[in-house]
């Protein structure tokens, strides 16, 4: 079910600086990355909520100003190869508000994409309206800090590989399933965290989705 709150745009969710505002009429940019090698998509969809055009597009991303950037859109394979060049054309980029996040394309690219948000040292934040849907929540425990307002939406699902098998499929301590409890203790889980939350995550199979509220979430994710 999804939330009604309704999405306020640029100017509510980020403060944005005189001098971004006068920047934001100039065009988008738009950046093209070659794809490494493909893997499982894992994709929740859902009507789209409103999204900030922002001074300039990375894939995905979209730039708020030069301390926020929005998540807009499913990542892929080539999400990190984006996300590595606004870095480095906006290295004070601080904090990544998710807005409009279906999930991805590419599972393997996204757990990448995760580490270099954490690894980087940025905050995560969905504002009231943001909606954050399956491989999108690994990006979202990505941030070092996690904040979520009343209104946010979170969906959660089983992923499936390239094959359609999903993490029932495979021995718990499988490479496959391993990948994802590795990744959970890397962003600062507890083992028994990682656990218990990839058990949710899986109780609910691939073609379904498992609603949550901010609340709810932060049951197994730290608020702050």
């Amino acid at each position: 079910m999804r939330s009604a709150s309704l999405l306020v745009l640029l100017s509510a969710v980020v403060a944005a600086p005189a001098a971004a505002q006068t920047i934001a009429v100039q065009m988008v940019v738009e950046e093209e990355f070659l794809a490494p090698e493909g893997g499982g998509e894992r994709v929740v969809e859902a009507d789209p909520v409103p999204v900030p055009r922002g001074i300039a597009a990375y894939g995905p991303f979209r730039v708020l100003d030069r301390g926020h950037v929005a998540l807009v859109d499913t990542t892929d394979a080539r999400s990190p190869g984006a996300f590595a060049s606004m870095l480095h054309d906006y290295p004070a980029i601080a904090t990544l508000e998710l807005i409009e996040c279906p999930g991805t394309d590419d599972d393997r690219a996204n757990l990448q994409l995760g580490r270099m948000i954490h690894a980087h040292g940025l905050s995560t934040h969905v504002p009231s309206g943001g909606s954050v849907r399956s491989g999108a929540v690994e990006l979202f425990i990505a941030g070092v800090h996690h904040r979520a307002e009343l209104g946010a939406e979170f969906a959660v699902h089983a992923w499936a590989d390239e094959n359609g098998r999903e993490p029932a499929d495979y021995r718990p301590d499988a490479p496959e399933n391993r990948a994802y409890l590795d990744y959970y203790r890397e962003m600062g889980m507890s083992a028994a965290q990682a656990q218990a939350f990839y058990a949710m995550t899986n109780s609910v199979p691939n073609a379904q989705a498992k609603w949550l509220g901010p609340a709810e979430l932060g049951k197994w994710v730290a608020l702050n």
